[in-house]
């Protein structure tokens, strides 16, 4: 058994010396043995099988340990969250996130799928679009890009979410989550993924 730590940092924050010792603290108090840091400086828009995250899992056997100071160093998407989710119960990893209070081994969460979700959500959605909203407002201000809902018959705000949506929707995430995840209501999604279908057929 091996025990990791994956840290990104990006521009927005520098500063891994605080998470080092809150890790080891925590993997002392666990027995966990000594825990080996990765660390990288790029920024968590860029998918993780092409950090060394993605490196990382692909190296670790059944029974590691990865330890994170908070999910939203993993990525900026909840769909890539989930998807490293998915690698850790699929190879038998064990996944600690310390701001979360998340692990992976856990009966009482991992016995209702649904309930992971919302707890995950709840805790992780308001760091991460607080981030990618900042992060978005500053370089389309800088470009002199006007902001508000999408112009014109049959657009929406979703539509730049398509991608992430229908991820989404392949991991089988409630579509209640998804549409909590964007700011939208139930039947918006509903009318939203309609719409493409319909673009889908006629094309």
């Amino acid at each position: 058994m091996a025990t990791y730590s994956y840290l990104r940092v990006s521009t927005v924050d520098q500063d891994t010396e605080k998470n080092k010792l809150e890790i080891l603290k925590f993997a002392n108090s666990k027995k966990l043995g000594n825990v080996e840091f990765i660390e990288e400086q790029i920024s968590g828009k860029a998918n993780f099988k092409k950090r060394l995250l993605g490196v990382l899992l692909d190296k670790m056997q059944h029974g590691d340990i990865l330890i994170v100071p908070e999910l939203s160093r993993i990525a900026r998407s909840i769909t890539q969250i989930f998807e490293v989710i998915e690698i850790v119960k699929t190879k038998g990893l064990i996944l600690y996130s310390l701001k979360e209070n998340f692990y992976s081994n856990d009966k009482s969460i991992t016995s209702t799928v649904a309930t992971t979700i919302f707890a995950l959500v709840a805790q992780v959605e308001r760091d991460l679009i607080s981030l990618r909203t900042k992060e978005a407002l500053a370089s389309q201000n800088a470009q002199g890009i006007r902001l508000g809902r999408p112009k014109g018959k049959g657009k929406s705000k979703l539509d730049i979410h398509k991608y992430d949506i229908f991820n989404l929707l392949e991991l089988h995430v409630p579509k209640t989550i998804i549409a909590k995840q964007y700011n939208t209501t139930l039947t918006n999604l509903y009318n939203f993924l309609k719409r493409c279908n319909e673009t889908n057929i006629n094309t």
